[in-house]
This record gives C-alpha cells, sequence and structure tokens, in this order.
C-alpha cells in the first residue's frame, strides 16, 4: 500500500515548533565567561593563528572535516521539475537531515538563484574553504554534467552529484547480485535503458565500469531509441547510439536481458516484459509510480527479478543506502575527490553485505522470519545498522588505495568503533518498531476520541498502515472535531458506548464483566453501568476480540486507565505486579526505564519481577539488555532502605539468571561512567559496555528521573509501556504529543501481532 500524506500534515510538519528541519547546536560549552572568551575573543585567535601557520588545522580546529554543503538551484526537484531554490530549500533540508541521522555528518543547504553554469561554478568554488565536502542536488541535465565535472577539476575537497551516482552505485550492486542469482556474464547480457536523463548516463556509464559492453546497451528517451543515425543527440546520448535496427521500447525488449527504468510511470507492459530473455532482471525505478508495477511484472513472469524505488516491495533501490556512507569515509580521509574506485568500492560492499545473514533488528522491521539472499533480497535494507560500519571503510580504503586521501587510516578496528558509536540505536529504534507495525496493522481502541491531538495521530496511523482505528465518544462531538481538523476519517468507525445503538453489546460486555467480577463486590446491575465508561467498554473489545490494543489515558489520571484493563483483561499468567517502561532515546542508544508509572515502593521481591519483565520487553526490541538497578549507594556505600532491598533483588536476579547482564546497587551516573566503574569496581558486570536499562527503587526516583532527561535533554521518549498485562493496553501521560501517541500505537501493534 503506497503512503498516503496528507497536505495539511506535511505543512504542519515543516512549519510546527521551529520552522523547517535542522538547526545549529553549540558542541563546546558556553556557560561561563571563560567558555566564551575561548570560544571567540581572544580565545579563539589561537586556532587562527595555527591555522594560518598550517592551513591543514582546519580540520582540527573547526567543523570542516564533518561539514558538507548540500548545493542546488531548484531546477529539478524530486518530480516538480524547475520550482526554483527557495521552493527547493525543504528538499534540501530533508537531504541534510539524512546526512544526519545515517551517518552523524552535518549539512548547510545552500540554494543559488542562478541558471548560469559558470556564475554556479564559481560561487561553489569561492565557498571552498568552508566545506569538507559537496553533495549536488537537483540541478537538470545537462547543466548538471558540466558543474559537476568543473567543480571535481577545479576544488580539493569530495564533490558529489547524487542524482546521478546514487542511483547509479545503488542499483549496480543490485544488478550484480541479480545477475549472480541467474548465473549470467554482465558483459554477454544486454540492456535496455529507458531515459537518458543524468541518473540514466550515470547507471549505464557505472554498468560499464563493471563489465558491461557499451554493444550491449539500448537506451531510449522522450523521442525512442537512441539511434546512430539521429541528428539531435547531444555527446552523452551520442556514445549510447545503437546501430540496430530498433524504432521503439517495445522492440528494444525483445530478448534483453536486463530492463533499467529511469523514466516515467507506466510505460512498460507485461506482453514486453514477457518477450525479454530467460530470468528477465526488471529495474522499474521511475518514482513513485514504477515504468510497471511490482504486481504487473512478477505476474507476467515468475522467473523475473523486480525490483523499484518503492519501500512497500522487495529489492527497493534507494539512495540513502549510498551517499551518507559514501562521504562518510570521504570525509573521514580528507579525500580530494569521490573518484570512480570510491563509488566502486560502494556497490562491491553493498552487493557483498546483501550475502551476509540479516541481523534480527531488520527482520523484525520488516516482518520477516529470516531474510536472505535470494530473488526478493538482492539489496541491504535501508534500516540495517551495518551500513555505516561497512560502506563508509569501503570508500575510505579505496581513495587510500587510488590515493586521494590525505589522511590514511591505519588502525581500521578502531575506525570501525568509531562509525559504531556515531550514531546511537534512537532512530532506528523508531524506524524498526513503526515498520513492523506497518508489516501486519491491527485494529486499535482510541478510547479519548474527543480529543484533537487523539484524532490527528490516529489519522497519520491509519495512513501509515499502522493500525486501523477504532474511535470511542460521542459521535457529533468526534465528527465535529475531524471536520474542524479537516481530516479524513470516513472509513473509520466511531462508537458511543452511551448510544442506544450499543445496548445489545453492553449487554454482551456487562454479562462477562459480571462472570469476573462477581464474587469481587461488583453485582449484574453495576457490571453493566461500567460498561458505559470508555476505558472498560475499550477494554472488554480488546477481550473479547472485536480489538486487538487500547489506547487510553491522555485526559484521564493514570490509575483510572489501568484500573479498568487489570479488571477486565487481567495480568498474564504468573505475574504479581505489573509496570511501566518508558524509552528514552538517546544519542548513545535507548535507554530503558523502570518503573516509572505503577508501584510506589516495590519490594525486593517486586524490584526482581520488575527487572524481569523489562528484560523481556528490551529483548523484544533485540537489544541485549544491560541493566543497572540504581539508587544512592554503591555496592554497600551506603546503608538505607533503598539500597539494602536493591542489593538483595541484585543478589536474586544474579542467581535466577546466571547470564543476566544485571548489577547494582549502584548511581546512576556509573550506568555510563564505564572507565569510572573500572577504576573503582572493576568486578561489575557492566564495566564492559555500562547499562542501558536502569531500575529504580521507588517510582518516585524513577519519575523524576525520566521526566528530568526528557524535559532537560530533550530526549524523546516512547511510553510509558505496560508490562505484565494479558493484552495489548497502553495509558498515555497527561500531555502527550501527537508524535508520542503514534510511537505508542505501533508499539500497542507490535505487540498485538506478538500475541
Amino acid at each position: 500500500m503506497q503512503q498516503k500524506i496528507r497536505r495539511e500534515d506535511a505543512l504542519d510538519y515543516h512549519a510546527k515548533g521551529r520552522p523547517g528541519k535542522l538547526e545549529v547546536i553549540p558542541t563546546k560549552e558556553y556557560n561561563t565567561q571563560r567558555d566564551l572568551s575561548l570560544a571567540y575573543s581572544p580565545g579563539v585567535a589561537e586556532p587562527c593563528l595555527a591555522i594560518e601557520a598550517n592551513p591543514e588545522d582546519v580540520y582540527k580546529y573547526t567543523a570542516k572535516g564533518n561539514l558538507v554543503a548540500v548545493i542546488s538551484n531548484g531546477t529539478a526537484v524530486l518530480g516538480l521539475g524547475d520550482i526554483g531554490p527557495e521552493a527547493g530549500k525543504p528538499v534540501m533540508e530533508g537531504k541534510g537531515l539524512l546526512f544526519k541521522i545515517y551517518a552523524d555528518i552535518d549539512v548547510f543547504d545552500i540554494e543559488l538563484n542562478t541558471k548560469d553554469v559558470d556564475e554556479f561554478v564559481r560561487t561553489v568554488k569561492i565557498l571552498e574553504p568552508t566545506f569538507g565536502g559537496v553533495n549536488l542536488e537537483d540541478i537538470k541535465a545537462p547543466e548538471c554534467f558540466e558543474i559537476e565535472e568543473r567543480l571535481k577539476k577545479e576544488l580539493n575537497i569530495p564533490i558529489m552529484h547524487d542524482d546521478q551516482h546514487g542511483t547509479a552505485i545503488i542499483s549496480g550492486a543490485a544488478l550484480l547480485n541479480a545477475l549472480e542469482l541467474v548465473g549470467k556474464n554482465i558483459a554477454d547480457v544486454k540492456f535496455v535503458v529507458n531515459g537518458a536523463g543524468a541518473s540514466a548516463i550515470s547507471c549505464s556509464k557505472l554498468y560499464l565500469a563493471l563489465g558491461a559492453k557499451i554493444e550491449n546497451f539500448v537506451m531510449c528517451d522522450s523521442k525512442g531509441v537512441i539511434r546512430a543515425d539521429r541528428t539531435d543527440l547531444d555527446e552523452r546520448k551520442a556514445q549510447f547510439a545503437t546501430s540496430r535496427d530498433l524504432n521503439s521500447l517495445e522492440e528494444a525488449f525483445v530478448g534483453a536481458d536486463v530492463f533499467i527504468g529511469l523514466s516515467k510511470g507506466n510505460v512498460v507492459s507485461q506482453d514486453m516484459v514477457r518477450s525479454m530473455a530467460n530470468d528477465a532482471i526488471v529495474f522499474a525505478m521511475a518514482n513513485p509510480t514504477p515504468e510497471i508495477s511490482y504486481e504487473d511484472a512478477t505476474s507476467a513472469r515468475p522467473d523475473i527479478i523486480m525490483a523499484t524505488g518503492r519501500s512497500d516491495y522487495p529489492n527497493q533501490v534507494n539512495n540513502v543506502l549510498g551517499f551518507p556512507y559514501i562521504f562518510r569515509g570521504a570525509l573521514d580521509i580528507r579525500a580530494t575527490e569521490i573518484n570512480e574506485a570510491m563509488k566502486l568500492a560502494a556497490t562491491y560492499a553493498l552487493a557483498d553485505l546483501a550475502k551476509k545473514t540479516v541481523p534480527d533488528l531488520v527482520n523484525l522491521a520488516y516482518g520477516e522470519a529470516n531474510l536472505m539472499f535470494g530473488r526478493t533480497y538482492i539489496i541491504p535494507k535501508p534500516v540495517d545498522p551495518r551500513l555505516l560500519a561497512t560502506v563508509a571503510p569501503a570508500v575510505a580504503k579505496a581513495a587510500m588505495d587510488s590515493g586521494v586521501a590525505r589522511q590514511p587510516i591505519t588502525d581500521w578496528e578502531a575506525y570501525e568503533t568509531q562509525l559504531a558509536r556515531r550514531l546511537g540505536q534512537d532512530n532506528q529504534i523508531s524506524r524498526v518498531i513503526l515498520t513492523k507495525a506497518k508489516s501486519d496493522p491491527k485494529r486499535v481502541v482510541f478510547a479519548d476520541a474527543e480529543n484533537p491531538k487523539v484524532l490527528k495521530a490516529a489519522q497519520q496511523v491509519r495512513d501509515e498502515g499502522i493500525a486501523f482505528p477504532i474511535l470511542l465518544g460521542d459521535k457529533a462531538n468526534v465528527q465535529q472535531l475531524i471536520a474542524e481538523n479537516s481530516l479524513d476519517m470516513g472509513d473509520v468507525p466511531i462508537i458511543d458506548p452511551r448510544s442506544p445503538e450499543q445496548d445489545a453489546l453492553i449487554q454482551r460486555f456487562g454479562d462477562l464483566y459480571f462472570q469476573k467480577r462477581q464474587r469481587k463486590g461488583v453485582n449484574a446491575t453495576e457490571a453493566r453501568k461500567q460498561m458505559y465508561y470508555r476505558n472498560y467498554f475499550g477494554a472488554m473489545m480488546v477481550e473479547t476480540g472485536e480489538a486487538d490494543a487500547l489506547i487510553s489515558g491522555l485526559t484521564r489520571n493514570y490509575p483510572d486507565t489501568i484500573r479498568p484493563a487489570l479488571q477486565v483483561i487481567g495480568k498474564q499468567k504468573g505475574v504479581q505486579k505489573v509496570a511501566g517502561m518508558y524509552i528514552l532515546l538517546t544519542k548513545r542508544g535507548p535507554l530503558f526505564f523502570s518503573d516509572t508509572t505503577v508501584n510506589f515502593n516495590p519490594t525486593a521481591e517486586e524490584i526482581v519481577e520488575i527487572t524481569e519483565m523489562t528484560a523481556r520487553a528490551v529483548e523484544r526490541f533485540n537489544i541485549k539488555p544491560r541493566i543497572a538497578l540504581v539508587t544512592y549507594s554503591n555496592f554497600g556505600s551506603a546503608k538505607g532502605e533503598d539500597a539494602e532491598k536493591m542489593n538483595q533483588a541484585v543478589m536474586t536476579l544474579q542467581q535466577k539468571h546466571p547470564d543476566m547482564i544485571v548489577d547494582g546497587e549502584i548511581q546512576a551516573h556509573l550506568g555510563f561512567n564505564t572507565e569510572l566503574l573500572r577504576q573503582n569496581y572493576p568486578f561489575s558486570k557492566l564495566v564492559e559496555e555500562g547499562a542501558n536499562t536502569f531500575i529504580f527503587p521507588n517510582l518516585s526516583a524513577a519519575n523524576i528521573a525520566y521526566n528530568l532527561m526528557s524535559e532537560a535533554a530533550g530526549f524523546d521518549t516512547i511510553g510509558p509501556i505496560l508490562l505484565g498485562i494479558h493484552k495489548p493496553v497502553y495509558v498515555l501521560q497527561l500531555g502527550s504529543s501527537e508524535r508520542e501517541i503514534v510511537n505508542m500505537v505501533a508499539i500497542a501493534v507490535v505487540e498485538a501481532q506478538g500475541k
């Protein structure tokens, strides 16, 4: 299903809070007068003089070495065409965002108000002292070719036009693997290329570098087959002109081994695909509508290997698999250019990665039991955490071998460790959860539908295919709010438990509730009355299978929402106490906090149970829990009730689960500062990697800790995730944002999938 993006949502996303998608963040201390004196006058004079004496020190004392310019004149923006530099700026900011989240590269986006090649080149050239590299973006052909060629000759930093080379590198890797699977030699196969723009020319040139023969290419543009007898060809098209007697794309398909589509949607028929050679390879990469749909191509040819630019089908050719990691490798060895050897190295690295065992994290993200190299997996997935440490070193090595590295790497193990630490798993875990939810969306009841924030979140999860929302509330009120907020939810059910239409369901739910609670102080009349309350009604929908998960609590206090769930659905078998866990998304990776919402002052035995439930929850995200039981004491350094119960809980846990990485009692900072922990407590199980999971001695400590870290440090949070309940029920905290609600729905869906 193609993801639907509403115009209002897109505009709200870019306008909310601080407009745009990027900001500048200080990387040094700036709180005291001394800090400011070091940052600016007089202290800043020292690095200035050092750089004057040795210009290479600019990489040592400034951000140049990790700063890329994304530069465009807005003449070929996505599928929008020549919309101008201002209109193209959101795209350039978006590119900067991708650089940051995938490779920790900082970006300034620069939009130039010129279509003159000389002026464009001169402007970029005089900006060279500022940047470590330049990513040219969305510049129309043929100007893009000349601009890149001239800048590569005139500048001494990495330059790449991603529209040309990104698709070439990614599709080249996919092509190598597809040919291997069908047992064909690239030198022998016949290519049909539809499209003759920047991407098509660059793809074809890269395939030649991989071993293809130019006489085996037939390229088509908007006027038909590019033949040697045409008089309207520029030099770039002319090199791919064929002398074969072909007049149409349809004729070119006959007997071809490989089709490369970089044109427009729905220009290829099933019959054209059927006319190809055995084990046809079809890369229909027009976006968002491929030259032929995945369904049509695969039904026409059972032996086909099919790739598109779409994320909702196998074998997505996605440029994000390339440019962040190519620039990362180029920057880290201070390359003077991005040359053909580096592009080929990225191509081969991606091809090789697809043949390796896929991490569980990636399988989880795509709802697969076991992705493996084959016809529907010829290229890595964008969420694969190994991409950075695979592609960047390959590019860096190629730069060194080809003589364009100014700072060669000598310790590759240390470099790969550095790469692994650059990015935490914060964005990764969010993407994994959302992708997994989309693989099998479930029915989610929203008990607080008379709230605009909840309705907007319900709209988003519906549009993105995360869940099928069911809204509880007064129908007229909900419909009015939908209209006032310009939402489109015509097919979403709205249920009012107090409406006469629901009398039969109220009766049935009430009878079931009475059976559960008749010996716990509830009579039959009271049981039916309880069902008029949305939290009870929604919980009973989940209990009876009318829905798969319940989201509630935004407008009520926490206990009032948990209580109906416990009374209607109940706890998991063997669980004595439920608990609440928060995920904090930090640069060092996700941190898990328990119990943040339920138990006021748990006993040592209850701490053990909370820890066990939390560990199981962390493992569901394919993350190994490293657990610290925190308080004010370090391994008996101070006495007191909290220290003693945490110590007792640790001893019990280590006896019950000798393989569990758990230790304490310790102060919270030692969970992060492994060097200090090693110096003072070298025996601790946490000295190697520190902690990612924190168990607190009481509700007050846990609640204060996660709220402080969330607000003061600005970390995004997911939660609270209710642990120990039999079916998915999630209770939102007062003031939860739309994004936090969507994250909670995704987790509820993932849990429901497991149930």
